[in-house]
């Protein structure tokens, strides 16, 4: 029987052949990354475990496996997006990958358009040229539909505050789309120098950075996207600032530098939480769990705000979770958490 709300995991290439067949099973969907733009075509050469999805398929015949093209700092979007012809080449690169692999859509991470932080190439016109690339590889998908008779997805991933509604048309973008993943994490650390939640699912009293999942949300629905194409995010990593001063537990205090990425869920559950000089707290305003050692402020999501999310994702009628990603959290409890509160 379908699944009611989406579980989508991330997982790198290289994690492909751990994924367990009891994971396999709690996932809806599996997005593979990275695929990389270059010279206007999807390129997948130096993945080296694709036909693991197989087994996968074997595993759990109702999981839905996407290529993730992009990421942080993968460049070449803006530049193919820019002429019909470097849309076309993107599409054509894409279905031809679709056809050879056990591979059911793709899922475009674009980050970001109209911005060049992650040192890519971008201009004001990705605005536009981002709903066209997506059109064109949507009508692409169709064509192959036709062909072959099976419906292929088209996603993205989506910076999580308004910056990212600003550089794109989400209203016109999200026709072209199964759904919209936000990145609901790293919402704090690598750019502040105040400590706070990463990965929070509301603003608590006395954050300056007003971000949250709940927030995102509501960004992305203003800007035209339906709730039910929404997929919200979860973090199986967390983010740490250090040389924090001793007030309040380390939460909203100003630091040095800005926040860098801590442990993994694993190493966190191992040697963090609630052990050596760590404490874990609770923040209820922001639903959101965070340790603190006296001068180390670490956040992160876990079971228990996780399983708030998927409250949220249901009582909201959203179109489910994502996290990123599958091989930092080795206690498999994460996703449990995620199947067991919303399937």
């Amino acid at each position: 029987m379908a699944k009611k709300y989406k579980v989508v995991g991330y997982a790198g290439d290289g994690s492909l052949p751990s994924i367990t067949t009891e994971d396999a099973l709690k996932l809806t969907h599996l997005n593979v990354a990275f695929g990389h733009v270059k010279n206007d075509e999807i390129r997948i050469d130096h993945l080296k475990n694709l036909d693991h999805l197989k087994e996968l398929k074997k595993a759990n015949p109702e999981l839905t496996i996407l290529l993730s093209v992009g990421g942080w700092s993968a460049g070449g979007f803006s530049e193919a997006a820019s002429t019909q012809e470097g849309r076309k080449l993107m599409a054509d690169s894409a279905v031809k990958i679709l056809k050879e692999h056990t591979l059911d859509g793709i899922d475009l991470d674009w980050e970001y358009p109209c911005y060049g932080e992650a040192g890519i190439g971008s201009s004001p016109a990705d605005k536009e040229n981002f709903t066209y690339l997506l059109k064109e590889i949507r009508e692409s998908l169709d064509a192959l539909e036709k062909e072959t008779g099976k419906y292929y997805l088209l996603t993205i991933a989506a910076g999580a505050d308004q910056y990212y509604v600003d550089g794109t048309e989400m209203a016109e973008v999200q026709r072209y789309l199964d759904y919209v993943q936000l990145m609901t994490y790293d919402m704090r650390g690598g750019f502040q120098t105040l400590t706070g939640h990463h990965t929070n699912l509301y603003t608590p009293t006395g954050d300056l950075f007003r971000i949250s999942v709940q927030k995102s949300v509501e960004i992305f629905m203003q800007a035209g996207v339906p709730r039910e194409k929404i997929v919200i995010g979860a973090a199986f990593y967390s983010r740490m600032w250090k040389d924090v001063p001793n007030k309040n537990n380390g939460l909203h205090q100003m630091t040095a530098g800005s926040g860098g990425y801590g442990p993994d869920y694993s190493q966190l559950d191992a040697e963090y939480i609630n052990k050596n000089g760590f404490t874990r707290f609770w923040d209820d305003e922001a639903k959101a769990p965070y340790l603190f050692d006296g001068s180390t402020f670490i956040t992160y999501d876990d079971e228990e705000s996780i399983e708030h999310k998927c409250k949220y994702v249901s009582s909201e009628k959203l179109g489910g979770i994502m996290f990123w990603e599958y091989k930092c959290d080795e206690t498999h409890r994460l996703l449990d958490a995620m199947d067991k509160s919303l399937n």
